[in-house]
């Protein structure tokens, strides 16, 4: 349960006591916002800041003109650490970083949820660093003696997949030569704004002499 500060105090509470004491309701002034839940709940963590508080050790705790136990701490993270208290699990709005709740929970000492924060975190950063890269595939046409100086000069990440062999052509007052199709692959990696890590400026090997035909002009096929 959550209150402003400055609402009036609930009534007693089972031990005969007003919330604040010692009966079964405590209410805690966090960061000016009013917080009422149970002993039993500030209990859950036998080793937690709250459980100690409840229980009457010396934290040096001061309490507010409602009795309600005063906890410099920011307000917008402690409902999900007070939801945890309640019932195990962790609950978080979207727009609520899970690096607050974690300050939180190291500040009160909650192991449990300390744990659970971190593996979820974790969990995020696996997923990101596993996207696996892509691939771009490209084609390039050239005669048989031009296939040597086209393999020796393809740089920049590109490398060679499949040779095709399309025949030959006739070239007047010499022999015949036979012409190929070049496949030749480079991966792409992606990057934290999901943009490739590939350069703009070069779309297929370089490659003196070999062209690719018109119908496979400027082939490139992500996969």
């Amino acid at each position: 349960m959550r209150m402003e500060a400055g609402e009036a105090a609930p009534p007693a509470g089972a031990g005969g006591r007003a919330a604040g004491g010692w009966g079964k309701w405590v209410r805690l002034n966090v960061g000016g916002t009013v917080f009422l839940t149970t002993r039993q709940t500030l209990c859950r963590e036998q080793k937690s800041f709250l459980s100690r508080l409840c229980q009457g050790e010396e934290l040096q705790s001061d309490r507010d003109e409602t009795g309600a136990y005063l906890i410099d701490r920011d307000p917008t993270y402690f409902g999900p650490i007070l939801n945890f208290l309640r019932h195990g699990k962790l609950v978080l709005d979207k727009d609520m970083a899970e690096e607050g709740v974690l300050e939180e929970a190291e500040f009160y000492n909650i192991g449990p949820l300390i744990r659970i924060i971190k593996d979820r975190m974790e969990e995020k950063d696996y997923t990101v660093t596993q996207v696996p890269p892509k691939h771009v595939y490209r084609v390039l046409q050239c005669q048989e003696e031009e296939l040597t100086q086209m393999v020796s000069t393809m740089s920049d990440g590109w490398r060679f997949e499949q040779l095709v062999n399309i025949g030959s052509s006739y070239n007047y007052g010499s022999e015949d030569q036979a012409e190929f199709l070049c496949v030749v692959s480079k991966e792409l990696h992606s990057t934290p704004n999901g943009l490739s890590s590939e350069s703009s400026r070069k779309t297929k090997p370089e490659a003196p002499g070999c062209e690719a035909p018109d119908h496979l002009q400027g082939l490139g096929v992500p996969i």
